[in-house]
């Protein structure tokens, strides 16, 4: 029968932020999630438009300071990778920091001080990463804040920390406004977010 022992194949490596700064820059869309090493999807026009116009309204009124027009209370940026613990390195679509808690924008590949808002946004293939192991990890984290918004199905569910998991604070779907924590200063009309909305004029 042989040795029972060269019959077990012995555990993988997890994954390191080695392996993660490996990738050429131009071609990482990857993460480490529970140690392995996961690419994201492919953005697609809805996923990329919903980062644009999310990031958009939200850097109109918390990314800039008060002189131009904004309340400047924020860091906010797209696709920057967040450690939150060697085995847990996230590629957030939208991310940001509280300035009265980080006053230096962060800096690093990866970044390691910890978010205060977190928003992912839904694709076919990334679900289950989403909707449960990496909002386990935010949770286990105290992430305060994080959105989680599905093109597909037209809905935009917030969450905010606490002690026994995430409590859902806020709702809204296809036809729907919200003014949604942490940002309540700024009205989100989903049908403008997902697309939904013609612009005058079009045929």
């Amino acid at each position: 029968m042989g040795d029972p022992a060269r019959r077990i194949k012995p555990p993988e490596r997890p994954a390191t932020v080695e392996d993660l700064l490996a990738i050429p820059e131009e071609e990482r869309r990857h993460e480490i999630i529970d140690g392995e090493l996961v690419e994201k999807a492919a953005p697609s026009f809805d996923h990329g438009s919903s980062i644009l116009g999310l990031g958009g309204v939200l850097r109109s009124e918390y990314g800039r300071p008060p002189g131009r027009g904004g309340s400047g209370g924020w860091w906010l940026s797209t696709d920057a990778d967040i450690e939150l613990a060697p085995d847990q390195i996230y590629r957030p679509d939208i991310v940001g920091w509280r300035r009265d808690r980080v006053p230096k924008r962060p800096t690093g590949t990866p970044i390691r001080t910890r978010p205060d808002w977190v928003c992912e946004i839904l694709s076919p293939s990334n679900t289950t990463n989403d909707t449960i192991k990496k909002r386990r990890t935010y949770h286990r984290y105290e992430v305060p804040h994080y959105w989680i918004l599905d093109p597909m199905r037209g809905e935009l569910t917030v969450y905010r920390w606490t002690e026994d998991g995430y409590l859902i604070a806020g709702e809204a779907t296809r036809g729907e406004r919200i003014r949604a924590e942490p940002f309540e200063a700024v009205e989100i009309d989903l049908d403008e977010l997902l697309g939904d909305v013609e612009e005058e004029g079009a045929s």
